[in-house]
């Protein structure tokens, strides 16, 4: 386990529902707020009604008070926050944690290709690798999943990076598996077979498929990594 980055004035609440995609009603503090929500995720199995949480106050004057990022689960949390998964893939591949990024240089965020902007460009020995960031946050045994319903828009990351890898292009689907207790990563097939079968076809066109452990630690409020290289298990056949 390694801790990458501490979260500023964590503060444990409690779920009282989900009013819309990206607000929850929470008590903190012995009061009812609304928090902010960056994952449009279902979330079902984490957005019940009187969870443990965890969050932080936001400034100004918006229509919510606190950001909601962790669900508790058993001495851990899970970290939904999807924003804070992409900082801790770049702070874990800053402190050269990945070694599959080795000898890589950033050169871009939200970089284009063909109908999507995919979330990185790097160079990797002077050529150009296209890496897409996905967070799988739904569990089934001791594997993280993703998704947790069916998306499109992961449907044509994953298609026009199939399509520069058939170019001779590189690409790279990177899964963020954000919560403990999970030693591998599989497709959700029941939610997107599509996505499943995507993952095959990108695999075999040489497309790495790469799976990142991390959880939120609450008794020190930090974001840890705890593997860099989980196990992937494709189901198409």
């Amino acid at each position: 386990m390694v801790p990458l980055f501490p979260i500023q004035n964590s503060l444990s609440c409690r779920i009282l529902e989900r009013l819309n995609r990206f607000v929850v009603s929470i008590e903190v503090q012995r009061r009812q707020s609304r928090a902010h929500i960056n994952n449009t995720g279902r979330l079902q199995e984490f957005l019940i009604r009187g969870r443990e949480a965890f969050c932080f106050k936001t400034p100004g004057k918006g229509k919510t008070d606190f950001r909601l990022f962790a669900i508790k689960e058993k001495k851990m949390a899970a970290l939904i926050d999807t924003r804070l998964q992409m900082k801790a893939f770049e702070k874990a591949w800053e402190m050269d944690l990945l070694p599959w990024l080795r000898k890589c240089h950033f050169i871009r965020r939200n970089a284009r290709l063909r109908n999507s902007f995919i979330d990185y460009l790097f160079d990797c020995g002077g050529d150009p690798l296209y890496l897409e960031v996905k967070s799988a946050v739904l569990k089934e045994g001791s594997f993280a999943m993703y998704p947790d319903c069916p998306s499109f828009r992961g449907q044509r990351h994953i298609e026009d990076l199939i399509d520069w890898a058939r170019g001779g292009g590189r690409g790279m689907v990177v899964f963020m598996a954000a919560l403990s207790g999970v030693r591998a990563f599989k497709p959700n097939r029941s939610a997107d077979a599509r996505i499943d079968e995507l993952l095959v076809r990108a695999q075999r066109e040489r497309i790495r498929i790469k799976a990142l452990g991390l959880f939120y630690d609450p008794t020190d409020s930090q974001i840890c990594m705890f593997s860099p290289n989980l196990k992937v298990a494709l189901n198409a056949q």
